[in-house]
């Protein structure tokens, strides 16, 4: 659907609530030291008649909100509340919204909006739509006390999980999810992973609930240690070999240099799938020793609506180990330091 929708008029919430919110803005996108990010009262949003208003309750900080932070991404919405891995309560449904109540939990991913037309939404590839828009780059998303979601991109969310354990799933846990899909990892086949933060250690245990082996590679200590408790077949450095030749990798670190490295480690017709929305030049390959074969190189843009039932769904059904480091929303711009730093150990989530 198209949300730039010409005379639609937003409804009103102050009656029924406060006009104005805490939350963080972007200012000057920079580096996450330099304090890119404001907090403050901020106005509350109003919502469409299709649209729902959100009380956020937990909200994931993913290294796309990075990104958008330190300027990594170009600007979309001046100003913008980042954030797009949000868990809440709807406060409010708008007028021609069916299927949500007042109290419902609900998930705010990634996505935001898609034109339903195109000719990529109209085959299922609605991650591809060139009109599509983005939480927390496009418009603004949940690093605040209230968001405004189209009902139609909402989520309902599994049981058996608290908010907060819920909050990495609607990002981490997806993209995850649709990396893993891009690679074609056959049954019982082995896997390699770059980068062990919110992601990997979800999609991890994807690929072991499905029978595979997975190798990690990253430079995080802790990381590393994580990686075992959850029963990984071995753990090593970010730029050392695997043991044993793998038939796919997901690179999840945003870090051009590991490119030709995971393709070196790839057996014979292996996939390397490149999970972030942003990643540092990649350095000149040898076409012997990295792509022949039939070494494949895929890339991983967003996620479709149907990526994100059939990972919920998944996770509804094998309870997932999602580890968290918990931070007040007042300390979002510590939480990004944390992540730039690796200093987070599985994913960082905002709590309110």
């Amino acid at each position: 659907m198209d949300r730039a929708r010409a005379g639609t008029e937003r409804a009103d919430t102050s009656a029924s609530g406060p006009a104005t919110m805490l939350g963080w803005r972007v200012l000057e996108p920079t580096s996450i030291h330099a304090h890119p990010m404001t907090f403050g009262r901020i106005p509350r949003p109003t919502i469409l008649p299709d649209e729902l208003l959100v009380r956020v309750v937990a909200c994931g900080v993913c290294r796309t909100d990075l990104h958008v932070s330190e300027g990594d991404l170009p600007i979309h919405k001046s100003g913008v509340v980042p954030g797009h891995e949000v868990v809440g309560l709807v406060e409010e449904v708008g007028a021609s919204v069916s299927g949500f109540a007042f109290g419902d939990r609900v998930g705010v991913p990634w996505l935001h909006s898609t034109c339903g037309s195109c000719r990529f939404c109209v085959r299922g590839a609605e991650n591809l739509c060139p009109k599509s828009t983005y939480t927390g780059w496009d418009v603004d998303g949940g690093y605040a006390e209230y968001i405004s979601v189209a009902a139609a991109f909402a989520l309902a969310l599994p049981s058996g999980y608290s908010d907060v354990e819920l909050a990495p799933l609607l990002c981490a846990g997806i993209i995850g999810f649709r990396a893993l899909e891009r690679t074609d990892l056959p049954e019982g086949g082995r896997l390699g992973i770059y980068g062990f933060g919110g992601s990997g250690h979800l999609a991890a245990q994807i690929a072991m609930a499905r029978g595979c082996e997975v190798h990690v590679m990253t430079r995080s200590p802790s990381a590393r240690t994580l990686a075992l408790e959850l029963g990984v077949a071995s753990v090593q450095g970010s730029h050392d070999r695997p043991p044993v030749p793998l038939d796919a990798s997901i690179l999840f670190a945003p870090v051009g240099d590991l490119v030709p490295v995971a393709l070196e480690s790839l057996d014979r017709g292996g996939v390397l799938s490149i999970a972030g929305i942003h990643l540092s030049n990649i350095p000149p390959m040898n076409y012997q020793r990295h792509l022949f074969y039939e070494r494949q190189v895929r890339s991983v843009t967003a996620n479709t609506r149907v990526d994100a039932l059939g990972f919920l769904d998944f996770a509804g059904h094998h309870h997932l180990d999602v580890r968290v480091q918990r931070y007040p929303l007042a300390d979002a711009d510590r939480a990004l330091m944390d992540l730039a730093d690796d200093r987070v150990t599985g994913a960082a989530v905002l709590v309110y």
